[in-house]
């Protein structure tokens, strides 16, 4: 391949023009495979990770560590919420004016122990944040990750800011903000963590347009869905209004996800890295909707202690934060995936006669 040819017209006949360019195509199938096909430990091979991050493991370690720091800063940041006792410290940034981090332990009572923990854990999360950018831009070649890093930090910043004009200003809005930019934050400190493992670089199996393109949109879908569950479930929360359109979300979230667990089903044997992330999610989704209807009826069943509500109406939210962060992954992994029919497609394209044209010139 090309045929041999005489002036204007190829030497091979029709039927063994078509069988070559079977062939050619054949080849690039089996080219393609060799070159995308996973190693046995799902990781990327070292010319890949010399692309990224040279192979050093602090930008993976700062990022995990800083998502599981954001995991228990919700779980505080909860508590402070149902306890209703975020304003009871009254100043901010320092603690009944004693420097944050100065403030005796003796005062550590009631409300102040909820509400000045918080406060230290955010900071001890804007410290490890400010380690991860920095990590970032030292050892990780990728400008886009590394400006990823740089949001993480602005976020960071800006949640502490929203966090301490909610308490200055008495506003309700602040603490709305709070809450919606939180779960962003703890999407985007999971991602940087995806984003600097060691399997990230490597890409998985095929999977063609046809069935790639649904899967991208359901999941993007969902993530959406989640989000805005979240939303009204911090209106309810703060505000309490907007219960009947967070339930009604709640329903539209179940079906979106049992429905992109059905999907993803069908290829967990060649995407194994899609089947762990959706299985996660569906469990979520289920203790989430468990979670919250306890809470919810723990509200008028006198018999069940409130410390035990206020438990459950915690982990009802951090269920949720869990499950956009799952989603956002699961989302990012779907987008990764190649699609290489498409390309013998575009190549069987370009090897077939043009329109109008004979045979025997085409060939």
């Amino acid at each position: 391949w090309p045929p041999p040819s005489t002036g204007t017209l190829s030497l091979w006949s029709p039927r063994e023009t078509r069988r070559k360019a079977a062939d050619v195509r054949l080849q690039t199938v089996r080219l393609m495979a060799q070159t995308h096909r996973p190693r046995p430990d799902n990781s990327a091979p070292e010319e890949l990770l010399s692309e990224s991050n040279w192979g050093v493991p602090w930008p993976h370690r700062l990022a995990w560590a800083t998502a599981g720091a954001t995991v228990f800063l919700l779980f505080v940041g909860g508590l402070v919420t149902s306890l209703r006792v975020g304003l009871a410290v009254p100043d901010w940034p320092t603690t009944f004016g004693y420097n944050m981090f100065l403030f005796p332990w003796s005062g550590m009572v009631g409300g102040v122990f909820y509400e000045h923990s918080h406060r230290l854990i955010a900071s001890a999360v804007g410290l490890l944040t400010v380690f991860l950018a920095a990590s970032l831009w030292l050892w990780e070649r990728r400008r886009w990750v590394r400006w990823l890093g740089a949001a993480a930090l602005l976020l960071v910043v800006f949640q502490g800011v929203i966090g301490g004009l909610r308490v200055v200003l008495l506003e309700v809005a602040f603490a709305i903000l709070h809450a919606c930019f939180a779960q962003a934050f703890f999407a985007l400190a999971v991602s940087l963590a995806l984003f600097t493992s060691d399997r990230w670089p490597a890409r998985s199996r095929w999977m063609s347009r046809e069935e790639a393109v649904p899967l991208r949109t359901l999941c993007v879908s969902a993530a959406l869905v989640i989000y805005v569950q979240g939303i009204l479930g911090a209106l309810v929360r703060h505000i309490g209004t907007m219960l009947m359109p967070h339930l009604f979300v709640a329903g539209m979230m179940v079906v979106l996800v049992s429905w992109l667990g059905e999907r993803v089903w069908r290829h967990r044997v060649d995407h194994p890295e899609l089947w762990r992330p959706a299985a996660l999610l569906c469990g979520l989704v289920l203790a989430q909707i468990l979670l919250g209807s306890s809470s919810y009826l723990g509200k008028f069943w006198t018999w069940l202690p409130v410390p035990v509500v206020v438990v459950l109406t915690t982990f009802h939210m951090v269920s949720g934060a869990l499950a956009f962060a799952t989603a956002v992954v699961l989302t990012v992994r779907c987008y990764r995936l190649p699609a290489p029919a498409d390309f013998v497609g575009a190549l069987g394209s370009v090897l077939a006669p043009a329109p109008g044209a004979s045979q025997r010139t085409a060939s």
